[in-house]
């Protein structure tokens, strides 16, 4: 195969596992694509997490055309038995009779980490990995993250006018960016597996939390409340609206009798200590990945949102921009808390990507810890 040609198939398993962007969760997202002779002989991805892996698909339509055939995948073939549905990969691909794989990336996962590679070099099967590997590192962005340290990938988003305002003096946030602007966002929501919020947002907004506002399969995610003396009501919109989702994050202070009522409305209650009185964010990401919770969006108020900066487990950032002009020494910014002292100090992005979206402007950027 020409470098043209790699490239080419490599784009078109990148492009069949971002299909499924949002659905695979814990598992990764990931296409194959079987060619033989110069031809595309079959394709597959994984598209939930019960169905069977990309490459166990892909080569399943193959059939006999696969014999002697290269498979491109954006992930190391996995080498261990996850559940009967989706035994290892590496053991389809060598009885298939597939000559070569070509991987964009080594799993991170530590029951693969380069095993699978080795398991089909044994079998006589030759093996390339790294192409177009920053890609595949992108796409799978909240995997990589939580599979290497059981924490999940956190974005924090934040509406704000050109000035710097969530809100007026009064406390009026409705709307600030427009329309398409605000689908955007819900796509975030219809994306991660769980969106976050402090009490604050609930007692001032009462949001639902769920996905609107966007065409297609709807997936609504997790409702995270950071509410350290649960005094979420118990007629707030995230506990009459599918309150199984709802979890409630309190602290040992919280009255037992405002826990019963939480756990009575179908809501998760889960205790996380404190220090001083107050969360640390780390403990809390910790007993989500205890969930099996990737990612995470955060839509918290300045005050949550500064607890999560400062405590580092933002992954990225992003800012929706609209071009109005607030005011207000007392108006809310989206960063509270006491802020730094010094620029030296100030957090850093990386990767940074800028688009306008109707009347509005997306930033967007990685976290640089």
């Amino acid at each position: 195969m020409s470098q043209e040609e790699d490239l080419k198939y490599m784009r078109e398993a990148l492009r069949l596992a971002g299909s499924m962007l949002g659905r695979t969760s814990p598992d990764p997202m990931v296409g194959a694509v079987v060619v033989n002779n110069g031809q595309v002989i079959s394709t597959g991805y994984h598209a939930e997490v019960t169905t069977p892996h990309a490459e166990a698909w892909a080569i399943e339509k193959a059939g006999e055309a696969a014999r002697g055939a290269t498979m491109y995948v954006n992930l190391e073939p996995c080498c261990f038995f996850e559940t009967k549905v989706n035994p290892p990969c590496t053991q389809s691909i060598i009885t298939s009779g597939i000559k070569k794989v070509v991987a964009a990336m080594e799993d991170p996962n530590p029951s693969v980490a380069g095993r699978g590679f080795e398991e089909l070099r044994e079998a006589g099967i030759e093996v390339e990995c790294g192409l177009l590997e920053g890609e595949a590192r992108k796409l799978n962005e909240f995997f990589i993250k939580y599979i290497t340290t059981k924490r999940p990938f956190v974005i924090l988003k934040a509406a704000m006018s050109l000035d710097g305002k969530i809100a007026t003096r009064t406390g009026e946030s409705f709307w600030i960016t427009g329309i398409e602007a605000r689908k955007r966002a819900h796509h975030l929501r219809n994306i991660v597996d769980g969106v976050m919020v402090g009490v604050g947002t609930v007692l001032k907004d009462n949001p639902e939390l769920t996905v609107r506002e966007i065409e297609g399969k709807i997936k609504n995610p997790l409702k995270i409340i950071i509410d350290p003396m649960a005094r979420t009501p118990e007629r707030a919109k995230v506990l009459r609206i599918e309150p199984q989702n709802a979890i409630i994050i309190v602290s040992d202070r919280a009255p037992k009798k405002k826990l019963e009522k939480l756990r009575s409305k179908k809501a998760r209650v889960i205790e996380v200590a404190t220090r001083n009185g107050d969360f640390m964010m780390d403990r809390i990401m910790k007993e989500l990945g205890k969930l099996k919770i990737t990612s995470v969006l955060l839509e918290g108020g300045g005050t949550t949102n500064a607890n999560a900066i400062s405590s580092g487990i933002v992954d990225k950032a992003m800012f929706f921009i609209s071009p109005k002009l607030i005011g207000g020494a007392d108006s809310l910014t989206p960063i509270e808390g006491e802020g730094i002292e010094n620029l030296a100090r100030a957090v850093k992005l990386g990767d940074v990507r800028v688009e306008r979206i109707s009347e509005d402007i997306l930033i967007e950027g990685s976290i640089i810890h």
